[in-house]
């Protein structure tokens, strides 16, 4: 007799999954740029100090920029710095200067008006650049309407510290980016730049998933003697923590970012047009019709737009042409650490952080403040003091301008000097650690401790395969263990601990590549 609570005969179908968990690779090139946007507005709702993820230079418009004014108007101004034109008695020995007929005048800011951002994120687009986030801290603040003094450097009373270390905070509930960029660092005092430097490296050491983008201080216009005081002073107030997860590029970079369209004389003696005609129109050589255009722009019921006027002095002018063209070079001058992380999404999208982003080209670069050396290279490379590494960027005849470096700041590290090795582990790391999570709350045992191992190793032979580990073989490169006795105790087991150690044979760059030439005597045949 059957009973009533027995199960009916049938067929019964039981499902096995046929592949075990996979590690899914992390991204590995996705920059976090903190500082301050033209506005960070989007559908009416604010997105200051709110980490946006981007997908291209059209999402930062989106969110970031002013909206375009309707033809036939002038074109907005996303950023619009201002200068001015100082007279000197002699030809200057530093900063920017013009001759204009027999003077000499210096070219020189107002600092209130100088931002990097915005152009930054424009270079990483233009180098190949992909997913970003945007920290706004900001819009840009009032003008001074005056010009800081002539060969100093520029320091912005508007841009904040505790601004950029707000922004930079928020960024601690952002997993996903890859590196930390604070283009407008620069523009803060040496004291200030010190403190936001050492607090991105501590939270790039706390964090574990994250490599900071440092600029140098003074890269913009460097003596051609002393600028090493400048390294100096970088050296000393990066600090000593987290060296391994930063790099420093130098000097900055003349680029083609700002078209001729981007500078008129809105940027000049801040829109003031009566001491920009005493300089294109003086009384001792009139000019008739620079007169007339100065005459309409001060009529605002001329009804010429800014562009037209703009474009008609350029004709009218050629003193006024060639000072728009030395302010726009000059306003072209931006920091690199945008165009890094450019570069580094593109070598990476090529072959993979194990790839050092060096010898390679950035484009939109034109010229270099300064040309350094070979052997001025050797002393940025290794400090005898600090240890600290700072990469250059060097001109080559034939081949342009070029990243020529590719270490950390933690120079003295046989672990930890190069940054794709720093990169690699970092790549590695996380990409273990979210398919380690996949096991949380599984039975601690053999089978589980198999699967992890499996798990791993199938992932690490990928990166093998790709050139991102050396080894003749799967087992040179890397090793992975997960068991009891060897990487757990009993007592571990029973506090829910399971240790995985993996080893890996991390690839190294060719930073140094040594030919040897011996002469052989002539044998005879």
């Amino acid at each position: 007799m059957k009973s009533s609570n027995s199960e009916p005969s049938g067929t019964y179908i039981q499902e096995v999954n046929a592949f075990p968990n996979s590690a899914v690779a992390v991204p590995t090139a996705v920059p976090a740029f903190i500082g301050y946007t033209p506005q960070a507005i989007y559908e009416e709702k604010s997105y200051t100090n709110i980490p946006v993820r981007i997908t291209s230079f059209s999402d930062f418009q989106t969110f970031f920029c002013l909206p375009d004014t309707p033809s036939p108007a002038s074109p907005t101004k996303q950023y619009s710095p201002e200068y001015y034109l100082v007279q000197q008695n002699s030809q200057p020995t530093k900063g920017d200067s013009i001759l204009i007929g027999e003077s000499y005048y210096s070219i020189v800011p107002d600092p209130n008006t100088i931002y990097y951002l915005y152009n930054s994120v424009k270079l990483f687009y233009e180098n190949g650049g992909g997913d970003a986030y945007i920290v706004s801290v900001g819009s840009y603040g009032p003008p001074s309407k005056k010009p800081m003094a002539p060969g100093t450097p520029i320091v912005n009373p508007n841009v904040q510290l505790n601004d950029l270390l707000s922004g930079l905070a928020l960024l601690l509930n952002e997993p996903e980016p890859t590196m930390y960029i604070c283009p407008e660092s620069t523009l803060l005092s040496i004291e200030n730049n010190a403190t936001l430097m050492q607090s991105m490296l501590l939270q790039s050491t706390n964090m574990q998933t994250a490599m900071c983008v440092f600029d140098v201080i003074g890269g913009n216009d460097p003596d051609p003697i002393l600028y090493t005081e400048d390294i100096s002073n970088f050296r000393m107030n990066t600090g000593s923590i987290g060296l391994n997860y930063g790099m420093a590029y130098y000097p900055f970079i003349g680029t083609t970012t700002m078209q001729i369209q981007d500078i008129d004389y809105t940027n000049l003696f801040g829109g003031d047009t009566k001491q920009l005609g005493s300089i294109i129109n003086p009384a001792s050589a009139p000019n008739p019709n620079v007169a007339k255009i100065i005459a309409n722009i001060q009529n605002p019921e001329s009804g010429f737009t800014v562009s037209q006027n703009n474009n008609a002095l350029i004709i009218a002018s050629p003193i006024y042409s060639q000072i728009i063209k030395q302010v726009l070079s000059i306003a072209n001058i931006l920091p690199p650490s945008g165009a890094m992380a450019g570069v580094i999404t593109t070598t990476d999208n090529q072959v993979g952080p194990w790839q050092a982003p060096a010898n390679i080209s950035i484009i939109g670069a034109a010229s270099l403040p300064i040309c350094i050396s070979e052997n001025q290279q050797a002393n940025l490379n290794v400090d005898a003091v600090s240890g600290k590494s700072i990469n250059a960027i060097r001109l080559f005849n034939g081949l342009g301008i070029l990243v020529w470096g590719s270490r950390t700041l933690d120079g003295n590290s046989q672990d930890w000097r190069y940054i794709p090795v720093r990169r690699t582990m970092i790549f590695i790391e996380q990409s273990c650690k979210l398919a380690a999570q996949a096991y949380v709350f599984q039975p601690n045992d053999k089978n589980t401790w198999e699967a992890v191992k499996t798990m791993i190793g199938s992932f690490l032979i990928s990166i093998w395969k790709q050139g991102g580990l050396q080894g003749a073989s799967p087992s040179d490169a890397f090793s992975v263990e997960c068991g009891l006795g060897s990487t757990m105790t009993a007592e571990d087991i029973l506090n829910g601990f399971m240790n995985i150690t993996v080893k890996v044979a991390v690839v190294h760059p060719a930073e140094f590549i040594v030919l040897t030439f011996q002469q052989q005597m002539a044998i005879p045949s």
